[in-house]
């Protein structure tokens, strides 16, 4: 694997802590770097997903309103329907 050197500025502190959970997790500085760096970097990808969710819960809560419209919108033409029927039923002559 080829690589390349990141170099950053941080707190004397931060750098401890890094040091810290580095040895802690028997992990180098660099592998805990480039794993969060990398979590970091996929978060994007979350962000994403959490518009879908929100545009999911949008598609459900709007979903029975649509129905309920279609509902209305058939009853109305099968309401015109059966009065258009009764005006071709008065128009048919009788024998």
């Amino acid at each position: 694997m080829q690589t390349e050197r990141v170099t950053f500025l941080t707190t004397p502190d931060h750098k401890a802590a890094l040091d810290a959970f580095a040895a802690s997790n028997g992990k180098s500085v660099g592998h805990v770097v480039r794993e969060a760096s990398a979590r970091y970097i996929a978060g994007a990808v979350t962000d994403d997903e959490e518009q879908l969710v929100v545009l999911a819960h949008e598609v459900r809560e709007a979903v029975p309103k649509m129905r309920a419209d279609i509902r209305e919108a058939i009853d109305a033409i099968e309401q015109a329907n059966r009065r258009v029927d009764a005006v071709l039923a008065r128009e048919v002559p009788r024998p």
